[in-house]
């Protein structure tokens, strides 16, 4: 896994075996948490059309549609795939800051 671009206290891109992810930085409240999900193909083209503006958009929405909440209707809720790749995207970042 390895960072292809930032937006400070925002979002991580990652890429991942060919596949790229947005790790966005999200709060509730006082509690802060990542939430990351892989780009379905809709995502990717307005990506590729859009750029960085559209990471921004993006990882808006996924902040303010609040997916951890118990009674969200958010559209990401279940998309999440931090756990399984979290250790890669820590790292990833680490190195990506050192």
């Amino acid at each position: 896994m390895k960072v292809m671009d930032s937006e400070d206290r925002a979002w991580f891109l990652l890429e991942h075996e060919g596949h790229l992810y947005l790790n966005a930085n999200c709060n509730m409240s006082a509690f802060g948490y990542s939430y990351m999900i892989q780009l379905n193909d809709q995502e990717l083209q307005n990506y590729k059309s859009g750029g960085r503006e559209y990471l921004n958009h993006l990882a808006h929405d996924i902040h303010y549609s609040v997916p951890i909440a118990k009674d969200t209707s958010s559209i990401y809720k279940g998309r999440e795939v931090s756990k399984p790749l979290s250790g890669l995207a820590t790292e990833a970042i680490r190195a990506w800051r050192a």
